[in-house]
């Protein structure tokens, strides 16, 4: 592992405090970056989510789709977790929270504004993050991807019938140009300049001494991701640390109790670590350019909802670090 990889949780960890700090000392050049937006996807996270997915897209290879079929499990797995169980869960945790557990701190118009804002993360699977998330447990690149193209297909069509019915309403407004943009910008594109360079790279050797060498740029779009995403909040975390700590605790129960799930039913299914940690993976983390922007678009800039939305994006990082590393452990106990 590089020195990069081998203290992640430590860059991560400078990542989150420096983006605070910046936040609040230079609330102006963080408000230029949150500016540079197309569709409600922002372009600076765009470049640094191509450096994080690239390197792995590289390692996929066409010809290994064909061999999928032969281990339905995973993908079952994720589709049951994502969308049987996930978003229903999230709302029911986040029902719980702050309507009961919450409820003596957290206004009664307060509290409906953050189960919104919980109830989008549950329903948007994520679609890019989960290839970094892939790529640190050596996953497989070809089936992470193809649960990832499922994923984005069945979101097309359940992301707003399912935030409608959970949220109450019938008339909800989707954003569909982030989705289909950030379907383009973060799997469709990558894709194809992995597939490019591997076309021009040829022999396999090549291509491992390429994946080695654009690696590190990777782990490094994650750690400036971090810092940008902190920043962006940082006046919010250091004026209101209670409700940032309230928000975050049905989603970091949410995030454990999804993947003990998922990686369970892997086990007892005995699918191979490289499809298992991947398929736990991607119903733990969330879509989070999507439940940012319909929160914003629903609910407004500076609504709870929007606040939770990020909040989640918050806690994600840590959580899912955790998550890796217990991935990485327990690799032994799964089936070659």
């Amino acid at each position: 592992m590089s020195i990069f990889e081998r203290y992640l949780s430590i860059w991560v960890a400078l990542a989150m405090a420096g983006g605070i700090l910046l936040g609040n000392i230079a609330p102006g050049l963080v408000n230029a970056v949150a500016a540079a937006e197309v569709a409600s996807v922002n372009l600076v996270v765009a470049v640094l989510i191509w450096a994080m997915v690239y390197p792995m897209m590289v390692g996929v290879d066409p010809r290994s789709l064909t061999k999928v079929a032969r281990q339905p499990q995973g993908l079952l797995i994720t589709l049951v977790v994502n969308w049987l169980v996930k978003p229903f869960t999230m709302a029911a945790l986040a029902v719980l929270f702050f309507q009961y557990v919450f409820a003596p701190w957290i206004p009664a118009e307060d509290a409906l504004q953050y189960i919104a804002g919980l109830i989008l993360l549950g329903a948007a699977p994520c679609t890019a993050m989960v290839f970094v998330w892939s790529q640190l447990t050596r996953g497989d690149a070809a089936y992470t991807l193809l649960q990832v193209s499922v994923n984005d297909l069945i979101m097309v069509v359940a992301f707003a019938p399912i935030v409608a019915l959970l949220l109450g309403v019938t008339d909800i407004t989707v954003p569909w140009s982030t989705l289909i943009l950030s379907v383009l910008l973060f799997i469709a594109l990558p894709l194809v300049a992995g597939m490019i360079t591997r076309s021009r790279l040829g022999a396999e050797a090549a291509i491992e001494r390429f994946q080695a060498r654009v690696k590190p740029y990777s782990v490094v779009g994650l750690i400036v991701t971090v810092m940008i995403l902190f920043g962006l909040q940082g006046q919010v975390i250091v004026s209101r640390p209670l409700i940032i700590l309230l928000i975050a605790v049905p989603i970091i129960v949410q995030s454990y109790s999804i993947f003990a799930v998922a990686y369970a039913a892997a086990f007892a299914l005995k699918v191979p670590h490289r499809i298992a940690a991947p398929c736990a993976l991607i119903g733990t983390s969330n879509f989070f350019e999507l439940a940012v922007a319909v929160a914003i678009s629903l609910f407004g800039l500076n609504s709870g909802a929007a606040l939770a939305t990020v909040v989640g994006v918050l806690v994600e990082v840590p959580v899912m670090l955790t998550l890796v590393a217990f991935a990485n452990r327990t690799r032994a106990r799964f089936a070659d």
